[in-house]
C-alpha cells in the first residue's frame, strides 16, 4: 500500500513550514535566467525531484515537470501546487509549474516538449529556448534490483540519457545538473574516512589528499560493486566526454550519499510506488505496519556496531545543492564537466537510524538480522568541502531533523 492519499491529507491547512525563505531570483541565480525562462526537471515528482521542485519554486523559478508516474504520483504534483499558493500570497506573482506525463526515452514526445519551448534568439534572449537548464532525476536507482535486472537499468539510465541529451544539443539546451550517486566510488568507498571526488575521475587527475600528499587519479573506474553504479560512472563519462566536444555545454555531476527526510512543512516526503529498498521508506513501512520487520543486511561489518555506516543528507539540503549547481553555472562552472559530492561528512550505522527513528515516533521498530546484500559496502561518507567551496553549499540539518520531518509527514497522512 502506498503512503500517497486521494485528497489532502492535511487538517491543518497547507502552510509553508519549509526553514528556506523565499530567494529574489537576481540574488540566487544572477543573470543567468530571465523571468520567463524554466527549469525542465526530469523525474520531477518523484522524492528527490519533488523536494528539488519545491526548493527552485520557492526561489522564484518556474518549472517544466516531465515524469512518466512509474514511481510517483500524481498526488505530488496537486500538493506542490497547493503549497505554491499558499507559498505566494499573490499568485500572479508565483513561478510557474506545467507538468508532463511522458517517459524521457520517449523521443518523439519529448521533441514535441522542446519544441513547445523554443524560441528565435534575440540580442535580450540569446538562447534558443526557455528552458535555461536541465535537472535530470529519471533514472531507477535500487541496487539489489539493477543486480537482478541490470538490462533494464542500461536501457533506462544509459541509453534513454544519451538519446535525451541528443534532442537537448539539437534544441540548444546545454546546462545539465546530473543526478549521480556516491556508487560511483565502489570498492574505494571501503578505504576508510571521507570520499574526496578525486577518487572517481574521468580524465587524468593531480590533487592534494587531506594529509596534503600528492596523487594522481587516472581517468577510469576502480571497483564498482553492481549495475546501478555503473550506469551512474557511465553517464557521468559520457557528460565528461560531451562537455570536452563542445564548449556550450555545463555539466554538473551532483554524487548523492543517502537523502533522508521531508519537507519541514510535511506535505512532501518519500512516498514511491515501487517497493522500496533503501533503508528509511523501509522503516517507515515497519512503522506504519505495511511490513512486519526491518532486515539489516550484514551485522558483521568492519563498524563500531556491525552495522554498515552511510551518509545521511536531509532532503531539503540536498534539493538546495541542485540550486546552488545551477547558479554556479553562470559564474564558476561556465563550461566543461564538474563533479560534486553532497553529503554532511558524517556517518552513522543502520542501528543509530533505526535508534533515532524510534526516538522521534515514540514506537519500537522491529529488526531482523539478515545476510549482507549482493553490492554493498561496509562504509561510504563524503567530502563535502568542494562543494563548500565552489558552490557555497553546505547542510544544516542531523539525523534528528531528518527523523522529526519524517514524522511529521506521516502524522499529516494520519498514518
Amino acid at each position: 500500500m502506498a503512503l500517497t492519499r486521494p485528497s489532502s491529507p492535511d487538517s491543518q491547512g497547507w502552510q509553508s513550514g519549509t526553514s528556506t525563505p523565499r530567494t529574489e531570483n537576481s540574488v540566487l541565480f544572477g543573470d543567468l535566467f530571465g523571468d520567463d525562462d524554466f527549469i525542465l526537471v526530469v523525474g520531477g515528482l518523484g522524492y528527490i525531484g519533488s523536494h528539488t521542485t519545491w526548493e527552485l519554486l520557492k526561489a522564484g523559478r518556474s518549472v517544466v515537470i516531465v515524469d512518466n508516474l512509474s514511481n510517483a504520483f500524481r498526488t505530488v504534483l496537486e500538493r506542490l501546487q497547493t503549497m505554491l499558493q499558499a507559498h505566494y500570497p499573490d499568485i500572479s506573482q508565483a513561478p510557474l509549474i506545467r507538468f508532463h506525463n511522458i517517459d524521457y526515452r520517449n523521443v518523439a514526445a519529448m521533441r514535441i516538449v522542446l519544441e513547445m519551448y523554443a524560441r528565435t534568439p534575440s540580442p535580450e534572449r540569446p538562447r534558443p529556448s526557455s528552458i535555461a537548464g536541465v535537472i535530470h532525476f529519471a533514472a531507477y536507482k535500487a541496487v539489489a534490483e539493477s543486480v537482478e535486472q541490470p538490462l533494464r537499468y542500461y536501457a533506462n539510465n544509459v541509453a534513454g540519457m544519451i538519446d535525451f541529451c541528443g534532442l537537448l544539443d539539437e534544441f540548444g539546451v546545454k546546462t545539465f545538473v546530473l543526478s549521480s550517486s556516491a556508487t560511483v566510488y565502489g570498492e574505494l568507498a571501503n578505504k576508510g574516512g571521507r570520499l574526496p571526488e578525486e577518487y572517481c575521475t574521468h580524465a587524468t587527475t593531480n590533487w592534494q589528499d587531506a594529509e596534503g600528499r600528492h596523487q594522481t587519479t587516472f581517468g577510469g573506474s576502480s571497483g564498482l560493486t553492481n549495475p546501478y553504479g555503473r550506469t551512474k560512472w557511465m553517464c557521468e563519462a559520457i557528460l565528461h566526454d560531451l562537455a570536452a566536444s563542445d564548449p556550450e555545454w555545463t555539466v554538473v555531476a551532483l554524487r548523492y550519499f543517502n537523502p533522508i527526510g521531508c519537507d519541514a512543512s510535511g506535505h512532501l516526503g518519500e512516498d514511491p510506488r515501487a517497493t522500496p529498498n533503501n533503508l528509511m521508506p523501509v522503516v517507515v513501512r515497519v512503522l506504519t505496519g505495511e511490513l512486519e520487520v526491518l532486515d539489516i543486511f550484514g551485522t558483521d561489518w568492519d563498524t563500531r556496531d556491525g552495522t554498515a555506516i552511510r551518509d545521511f543528507i536531509h532532503v531539503t539540503d540536498l534539493a538546495r545543492g541542485h540550486l546552488a549547481a545551477l547558479s554556479a553555472t553562470s559564474d564558476k562552472l561556465a563550461t566543461g564537466f564538474h563533479s560534486f559530492n553532497l553529503g554532511t561528512g558524517t556517518g552513522h550505522t543502520v542501528k543509530e537510524v533505526v535508534a533515532a527513528m524510534e526516538g522521534a515516533s515514540g514506537k519500537s521498530i522491529a529488526v531482523r538480522h539478515s545476510e549482507r546484500r549482493e553490492g554493498d559496502v561496509a562504509m561510504c561518507i563524503a567530502d563535502p568541502k568542494k562543494a563548500a567551496t565552489l558552490l557555497g553549499w553546505k547542510t544544516e540539518k542531523t539525523l534528528d531533523d531528518c527523523c522529526r520531518d519524517i514524522c511529521r509527514f506521516l502524522r499529516l497522512l494520519r498514518l
